[in-house]
């Protein structure tokens, strides 16, 4: 590897320096999963932009998914997944293995691995402090989902309390309501409707693709910027389809609901996350 010399690692500084400031004291919600959950060196490379962010005076909000890990355990305990709808049906036994690998298992493996470079972490779900509140989730049919959950409230003084103390909130997302059943919420959902209670700068979205495409094959056609009101006509285009609606749209809420802006990167690439924050070009595809 080329060295970089002291004049260079100065001007790399500087050149941050003005992202720096705009971020200082300003809360960012990263939503984390795909590729960048279980390729080792890309999970190493988000550790390290989060604590980097963090110790540079940014409020750092970690979301996370973990489906590959539940979907894993499911099979070791033989219990069989049937989906409604494409979306997967969360009965009794399903929602005990959610709760225990996202809650237990996947959450508290990143508190460790952000501990492990250096960073404050503290681990959270949403039944925390009644933090996600939720009611079942139906199809758009009326198809009963099971302990799917839809989000009815936010209580965002786990996370503020966590921020206050110099921690980063890495956030399992399960809920529970008032009679105390426990719902899967989804990861995307969740982020976005945090990032909007907590009135947050930016909300990022990690995934397996470069953004927004407009031709899904050829990752030259990456659309950098979208304003939430183009929306519509892109899916009548056909330009956004399929597994892209649903990030969307959690994208086209938080805006409306108050995020400056929300962005989908991708993941794949090491460091995505400075790149976005410390650069004017950014990454991926930003909603505003």
């Amino acid at each position: 590897m080329e060295k970089i010399s002291n004049n260079d690692k100065a001007q790399v500084l500087i050149n941050a320096l003005p992202y720096i400031q705009k971020y200082n004291n300003k809360i960012l919600v990263i939503k984390y999963g795909g590729n960048a959950m279980t390729n080792k060196e890309l999970k190493d490379a988000v550790m390290t932009d989060i604590v980097l962010l963090s110790l540079v005076g940014v409020k750092v909000v970690l979301v996370h998914g973990g489906g590959p890990e539940i979907n894993e355990m499911l099979k070791k305990l033989n219990i069989e997944s049937h989906f409604v709808n494409g979306l997967r049906y969360t009965d009794d036994a399903t929602v005990d293995v959610v709760k225990m690998v996202l809650a237990g298992k996947v959450n508290k493996e990143l508190v460790q691995l952000l501990s492990q470079h250096k960073g404050n972490a503290v681990g959270l779900c949403g039944i925390d402090g009644g933090m996600i509140t939720a009611e079942r989730e139906t199809t758009e049919d009326g198809q009963d989902l099971g302990w799917v959950g839809r989000v009815t409230n936010i209580n965002t003084k786990p996370i503020l309390d966590a921020l206050a103390n110099g921690n980063i909130p890495v956030i399992a997302t399960v809920a529970t309501d008032e009679y105390g059943n426990t719902y899967n919420i989804n990861a995307d959902t969740a982020a976005a409707r945090i990032a909007a209670e907590l009135g947050a700068e930016n909300l990022i979205l990690m995934t397996d693709i470069a953004g927004l495409l407009r031709d899904k094959d050829d990752p030259s056609t990456l659309i950098p910027e979208v304003n939430v009101s183009e929306v519509p006509f892109l899916k009548r285009r056909g330009i956004i389809s399929g597994g892209m609606i649903p990030k969307i749209d959690c994208c086209v809420e938080a805006v409306r609901r108050g995020v400056r802006k929300t962005v989908i990167i991708d993941g794949r690439v090491p460091h995505s996350i400075l790149i976005e924050i410390l650069s004017n070009e950014g990454i991926g595809t930003q909603f505003v």
